[in-house]
């Protein structure tokens, strides 16, 4: 959930360091430090806050360093303070950590009675206590960094600095995500790609179980487990996402930006595979019989991705013809899953580093099931994992509040259901032929309803001080309105609740009273006459009525608020709807003086339990 970076090389680091965690700062902000070698030892500042509190420390002029170590913060164990910040350090040693050490009070108490002072309360200062131990020892660094590791349990990125060895830096990998970055002369690691754009393009994916040397000689790749190196140029990747993506280019916010981004996103996600979905099963080896033995599809996601799961559980379902079982990862794989030897597996997860889909495409595999990830970052641990790997093309998503991910992975899973209703039978070529001309017309239908984002704003300073809200939908828009109910809550912190509106008689009714917001997403199908007497029920117990919808004329005199969107296909129209449910999330929250960015208490990528 941390991100770390660090840099060593013939320029400053201190700039460098900087700059990468600001493009981090998603992934935790509640302190921030920074560790650098200056030919005097290593200095360290830190402090609870962000980024632009650590500036405020730093010293200046800024001092020559050339090797150094960045962390910022999400907390985990011990309170949000500059004690509790990293790095953390020890007897020369200083180190930055992504994850959880889950044995370290255990660790902690044997240190303590070796006579360690603590200075506290985090589970990753055991990390440069130990080391530091074991080089007083006489071992060697890399032993001593070896021998730490074979005594944690948990997930981990972690950099390390040696005082005595000031041009080199370690790296370690394991659960949590790491990338190395190749620069002309310099090197670089980060906890992903975004904070390294603006220096290379060019990274390598730190496999689990690796350490990463890094000296002004190079890279030197291998396994705690092994004394043999691993060939580093074979393992680099060129990324083609530009600097540019990782910049708010005039925008007020993030979300903002990417909320505007889709169209452009959902066109790069689908363009490569409309013409002949079905390539998508033969690019998987998913052939003839075994997509047509296919008795069930097993799909596991977290948060926003989940919400994505359920919108292409009713797609494939209605398309293909396909059960679909969705799961939220937590709870799959805490238990004992039933699954079919050569099932399918799907996952979802745009970081495709998320600890709970890993581990439940992990135990899917195990199992003998064929797994399939839908993700957005090439290299990461998911799609090395899949047997199969269907990306998304957004570029890097920095706003907490996923958005461009989320409409990207429904194309994406749209797609899989017309290559799945081809391959099976039970989609015509006619069919088939008019869901992908639908499918290539939603990025305009995209860009037409973001044309309505100065009315929403409009609206939004109407309900800006509303104590919470109902969101409804029904069939495939029930997910919508769960995915609208939490971009609320993350981003204004405005309780909300989603429900499938059929179900509104059977408990939510109950909460309606004079005033209350409720969101409907109501799009003529074949389910809008009810949906029409659910908003009825609400307007009689005066509820005040917010309609999604691309008919008008019906609701015109029956709501209090209309959001009027392009009609898309019955099928499609998920990704149409979302759109002004994004919006008005992000003006309460932007107007109630909320962090939409970096919402409290939540981070990017959410790779500890």
């Amino acid at each position: 959930m941390c991100g770390i970076v660090g840099y060593i090389g013939r320029r400053n680091s201190l700039p460098i360091l900087v700059d990468g965690l600001k493009r981090l700062e998603y992934r935790g902000y509640d302190s921030a430090g920074i560790a650098f070698q200056n030919g005097k030892g290593i200095e360290i500042y830190k402090t609870k806050g962000k980024i632009k509190d650590l500036q405020k420390i730093l010293p200046h002029p800024t001092p020559d360093a050339m090797v150094g170590l960045g962390h910022t913060r999400w907390a985990t164990h011990g309170i949000p303070s500059s004690r509790n910040a990293h790095p953390h350090s020890a007897g020369g040693i200083a180190v930055v950590h992504n994850g959880i050490i889950e044995n370290y009070r255990n660790l902690r108490s044997h240190l303590i009675a070796e006579g360690h002072k603590f200075s506290s309360d985090t589970d990753t200062e055991v990390i440069p206590q130990m080391i530091s131990g074991y080089l007083r020892k006489k071992l060697p660094m890399k032993d001593a960094i070896k021998e730490t590791i074979a005594h944690l349990r948990g997930t981990f990125a972690i950099g390390i600095m040696n005082e005595a060895h000031p041009k080199t830096l370690f790296s370690i990998r394991k659960g949590s995500p790491l990338v190395i970055g190749i620069g002309d002369g310099e090197f670089f690691f980060a906890s992903d790609v975004s904070a390294l754009l603006p220096y290379t393009r060019k990274f390598i994916f730190m496999e689990d179980g690796q350490i990463c040397t890094i000296g002004e000689e190079g890279i030197e790749l291998r396994y705690l487990d092994s004394q043999e190196t691993t060939p580093a140029e074979e393992q680099a990747v060129e990324i083609d996402w530009t600097p540019s993506m990782a910049e708010k280019e005039g925008y007020n916010h993030f979300m903002l930006k990417e909320i505007h981004e889709q169209p452009r996103a959902m066109m790069d996600t689908i363009r490569e595979w409309t013409e002949d979905p079905v390539r998508i099963l033969d690019e998987f080896g998913l052939t003839v019989r075994r997509t047509i033995g296919l008795n069930k599809l097993q799909v596991v996601a977290c948060g926003t991705s989940y919400h994505a799961a359920l919108v292409g559980k009713y797609m494939i379902e209605d398309i293909a013809r396909i059960p679909v079982d969705v799961e939220i990862a937590s709870e799959f794989r805490y238990k004992s899953p039933i699954i079919e030897h050569d099932s399918l597996f799907i996952s979802i997860t745009q970081s495709g580093e998320t600890a709970d889909t890993l581990a439940a495409q992990r135990e899917a595999k195990k199992r003998g099931a064929r797994t399939l990830t839908i993700c957005n970052v090439v290299g990461s641990t998911s799609s090395r994992e899949a047997d199969s790997v269907l990306y998304t093309r957004t570029g890097p998503e920095i706003g907490v509040a996923s958005t461009k991910a989320f409409t990207a992975q429904i194309g994406a899973l749209c797609l899989l259901s017309i290559a799945l209703g081809i391959r099976t039978g039970r989609l015509t070529p006619g069919e088939a032929g008019t869901l992908r001309s639908q499918l290539l017309k939603i990025p305009a239908f995209m860009e037409k309803t973001l044309k309505m984002n100065s009315g929403i704003e409009e609206l939004a300073r109407t309900l800006i001080y509303s104590k919470t809200f109902l969101y409804l939908g029904r069939g495939i828009n029930y997910p919508i309105a769960l995915e609208g109910a939490l971009k609320l809550k993350e981003i204004s912190y405005i309780p909300a609740t989603g429900y499938p509106a059929g179900e509104m008689k059977h408990g939510p009714i109950a909460l309606i009273e004079e005033g209350l917001p409720v969101v409907v997403v109501a799009p003529v199908d074949n389910l809008f006459e009810k949906t029409l007497s659910n908003i009825e029920e609400v307007k009689a117990r005066g509820g005040r009525v917010i309609a999604i919808t691309d008919e008008p004329a019906s609701l015109q005199d029956k709501v209090d608020d209309l959001i009027v969107v392009p009609s898309a296909h019955s099928s499609l129209s998920p990704l149409v709807n979302v759109i002004p449910l994004q919006l008005l999330a992000y003006y309460i929250g932007m107007l109630r003086g909320c962090d939409v960015d970096q919402p409290r208490n939540l981070a990017k990528s959410v790779t500890v339990e």
